[in-house]
């Protein structure tokens, strides 16, 4: 007895590609969403380390490296849900935080801290999701005037 096989190998194809493409499809995006808050946060740290050694005054320097965060976020399409640090020059984001100063020849980094939840899974199974941390070390200029 003769078996007629025609048209079973796209149906074959179909199923195989199915099967194998989901999976990819999935991992492109989830590993996408988490390097778009790599970069999101690392330009958050870079541009509030920025508008902090640009400010005249602390007062004014700490609502200015908050915009700042604020901003970098939206413009990567993310919710400004990042948490703003700052500690001793070199040390890690984990590290105890410090009174960040405008005085000449200052030094501390700038951490900016945001949790990403992973994709099609809810938060329950996946805890704290995916910690994302931007670092920019700040350098106060040698020669700027007191103020």
């Amino acid at each position: 007895m003769k078996r007629d096989d025609g048209g079973t190998a796209i149906i074959e194809f179909v199923f195989i590609a199915v099967i194998v493409m989901v999976p990819l499809v999935y991992l492109v995006v989830a590993v996408a969403d988490v390097q778009r808050s790599e970069l999101a946060v690392s330009q958050a740290a870079r541009e509030a380390g920025r508008a902090f050694a640009t400010a005249d005054r602390v007062e004014q320097a700490m609502p200015r490296a908050r915009a700042a965060v604020e901003i970098a976020l939206r413009n990567q399409g993310l919710a400004d849900d990042a948490t703003l640090r700052f500690v001793a020059a070199g040390a890690s984001c984990r590290s105890a935080e410090v009174q960040p100063v405008l005085a000449a020849g200052a030094q501390f980094t700038v951490c900016v801290i945001r949790s990403v939840d992973v994709p099609g899974v809810p938060r329950f199974l996946s805890g704290k999701g995916i910690t994302t941390i931007g670092e920019y070390r700040v350098h106060i200029d040698d020669y700027r005037a007191a103020s």
